[in-house]
């Protein structure tokens, strides 16, 4: 049998998982546009609303807002922070189409990304953490509270990857997949980003307990203050719900661009 004739045998899956997963995380130095946004926002917003909003919070009977804020900035910095644009000019070049003619493991063309997703995400908290820290909020919970609270934070970021990533192989729209973050608007601000839930009423109060980052937000709260597992567990039940959703749907939707051929 000649070599010409001989065919590419898999590597594995996991082999596959890194060579994608490390691809991706050499791109992102090569993209500062990517992360300038990240970590702009959260700051942005973080000031806004502590400067704006201390006292009327406080009159709320929130004792430090500085800490109050801080698991909103975190929502804001990783929120949307994902590959799908990189695999939106994967699928126009035509590198899918390459990769999908050797033998990797089509799970590990999205999962791959994931995984640099979630480097990415959990790095960029790092810097928003440490603005809270110099601004004096202290966590009580010690440096496991800190772990925890950055885990939460780069998982919520992950979880909701699913979402650009499912627009990126439906579209292949760079566009689009940069409208995605709009999916989180509504979920941001319908809840209780600025004022706690018992300051709320109407149809927002209403609103803000069908709304799972308003459990995601009280659970990053308590990890601050102490450990609560009566807000802390419904705060990670809401991250998982959140990923099974999205990851349920990113899958679905590859594999629908597999079937069409990519």
């Amino acid at each position: 049998m000649t070599a010409s004739m001989v065919e590419p045998k898999a590597a594995g899956f996991f082999h596959d998982l890194l060579s994608v997963a490390g691809r991706a995380l050499r791109s992102i130095p090569r993209e500062p546009e990517v992360l300038a946004p990240a970590l702009f926002i959260p700051v942005f917003f973080y000031f806004i609303n502590v400067g704006a909003l201390e006292n009327v919070a406080k009159a709320s009977g929130v004792s430090d807002y500085r800490a109050f804020q801080l698991p909103v900035a975190i929502i804001f910095a990783v929120t949307g922070l994902s590959r799908a644009s990189a695999l939106v000019l994967d699928i126009q070049d035509g590198y899918l189409d390459r990769l999908l003619m050797t033998p990797i493991k089509r799970a590990t063309l999205l999962l791959g990304l994931m995984v640099a997703d979630f480097v990415l995400v959990f790095a960029v908290e790092v810097p928003v953490i440490g603005l809270g820290y110099l601004l004096g909020v202290r966590f009580e919970t010690g440096i496991l509270g800190i772990f925890v609270f950055l885990l939460m934070g780069a998982f919520w970021g992950l979880a909701f990857t699913g979402f650009p990533y499912a627009i990126a192989l439906k579209t292949g729209n760079p566009a689009a997949v940069n409208a995605s973050f709009i999916l989180f608007f509504p979920f941001a601000f319908m809840t209780t980003s600025f004022l706690p839930e018992e300051s709320l009423s109407g149809w927002l109060a209403t609103v803000a307990k069908l709304n799972p980052v308003t459990y995601l937000l009280e659970g990053m709260r308590s990890v601050i203050t102490g450990w609560d597992t009566s807000m802390l567990l419904p705060g990670i039940a809401s991250i998982a719900g959140v990923m099974i959703v999205s990851f349920s749907l990113a899958l679905l939707t590859l594999r629908g661009r597999l079937r069409r051929g990519a």
